[in-house]
């Protein structure tokens, strides 16, 4: 029964959200919800950064869970322009706040699109303490609402980004560096892409390195 990863269904605003969840054997262990990219384009939980994110956070000792947004696997109802998703996060962390609440920290990550909707769910849950962005599209989507920004956290891309002109992540730096109280760190990949395909290894290194830092465990 050594890391046993659950498939569930987590009652969700129009019905319910395929997952996967991980629980750690410590009460008090940190939680964290990771969310995945654009559905329309393919997206969903089973996409690899997200499965090696999931497994990046198991492996530092942090009850995980990850769903499949409306509409996407089993996931009931269909996709909502990010409005919908948004609120199939925050049911997805009532839900594993719900399963793990003597939880010492409570973080969020996403990955492309997933990232944005990660963001805005810290905007409005203030006991996230940390977040994880892997790949955000600054350049498609306005990240302003990031003003101020509530917590630290971290923001990786791949040098090669094809879809992401470094100028608009440099800008966002720019923004959220400018900010009192919290450090948001940006790490680029140098030879990875949008999607890390071929670099998984050294996204799952700045993770580690990330979350051995930054979750004060026992």
């Amino acid at each position: 029964m050594e890391n046993k990863i659950l498939e569930i269904f987590i009652p969700g605003p129009e019905g319910r959200l395929e997952a996967k969840y991980y629980k750690c054997k410590k009460n008090t262990s940190p939680i964290i919800l990771v969310l995945h990219p654009h559905p329309q384009y393919g997206g969903t939980m089973n996409n690899k950064v997200v499965v090696d994110t999931f497994h990046a956070f198991m492996d530092n000792n942090f009850s995980v869970c990850r769903i499949n947004f409306r509409g996407v696997g089993k996931s009931d109802g269909k996709f909502d322009n990010g409005q919908g998703e948004l609120a199939d996060a925050a049911a997805a962390l009532d839900w594993l706040e719900r399963e793990n609440f003597e939880n010492s920290q409570c973080w969020i990550a996403g990955f492309s699109f997933g990232s944005l909707i990660a963001m805005q769910l810290l905007m409005r849950r203030p006991e996230i303490n940390r977040f994880v962005a892997i790949s955000p599209q600054p350049n498609v989507y306005d990240f302003s609402f990031l003003s101020p920004c509530p917590a630290s956290g971290l923001i990786i891309f791949g040098k090669r980004d094809e879809l992401v002109p470094v100028q608009h992540l440099n800008e966002l730096n720019k923004r959220l560096s400018a900010q009192k109280g919290i450090k948001v760190e940006f790490e680029s990949i140098s030879e990875a892409n949008h999607f890390f395909a071929n670099a998984d290894q050294n996204l799952v290194k700045a993770l580690n390195k990330y979350i051995k830092k930054e979750s004060s465990l026992y």
